[in-house]
């Protein structure tokens, strides 16, 4: 019984989501690309963004959060960030989130320098059961250690639980549009083959008329 508790265990912790943490250069410019990093949210969930940005003289540094629904609903903006700055939002739909950074070079300082200018830029970024502050739910709540450990552990099967959900659904949508796809091919498959029956009938008959009319048969 130890043994399968042990085993849960381990497959709980090993298909929870991770954090991402990274670390990367971002380059200045006049007028820069958007250096996005994108991770997948579902409906309500939490998602925290720390982001620690490092000195960096004439550059100034924006950050955006958006998603890759069809809306491109942007979450939060923020100019001019500096050191370490905490962000959360709430994903509104199924899909993907998008941390987007802008390095802006100073109009004082010449283009010729921004090939040896840089900021950098720590990123880590909590989504679901990971962004929960679970030491402050166990202050508030007087949870034991365990409990707190069980907290967790729930908030980590409820994720896989959506998650299961979400491809449950994105599957129904895909044999859905097989079985449509399917259907139009046999629609046309059929329109072809009456189309084609149908201009055969009509050539017999435009040819023996054209040979009555020539005298070449009766």
């Amino acid at each position: 019984m130890l043994g399968r508790y042990t085993w849960s265990l381990f497959l709980v912790v090993l298909l929870a989501p991770f954090a991402l943490a990274i670390k990367f250069f971002l380059p200045p410019a006049r007028f820069p690309v958007a250096k996005c990093i994108w991770n997948v949210a579902h409906t309500h969930a939490l998602v925290i963004v720390t982001a620690n940005v490092g000195p960096g003289l004439g550059q100034r540094v924006d950050i955006e959060i958006i998603d890759s629904t069809p809306q491109q609903n942007v979450y939060l903006s923020k100019r001019d960030i500096k050191g370490e700055t905490r962000l959360a939002v709430t994903a509104h739909a199924d899909g993907e989130v998008g941390v987007c950074f802008k390095n802006w070079l100073s109009p004082d300082v010449k283009i010729q320098l921004a090939h040896n200018m840089s900021r950098t830029i720590d990123l880590d970024i909590d989504i679901g059961a990971d962004a929960v502050d679970y030491n402050a739910i166990a202050n508030q709540e007087s949870l034991s250690g365990l409990e707190t450990e069980m907290r967790k552990l729930e908030g980590v099967v409820k994720e896989i639980v959506d998650e299961m959900e979400y491809l449950k659904k994105r599957e129904e949508r895909f044999a859905d549009t097989n079985l449509s796809t399917n259907q139009r091919v046999q629609n046309f498959a059929w329109f072809t083959l009456f189309s084609l029956i149908g201009l055969g009938v009509w050539q017999i008959f435009h040819l023996r008329a054209y040979f009555k009319r020539k005298y070449l048969i009766d």
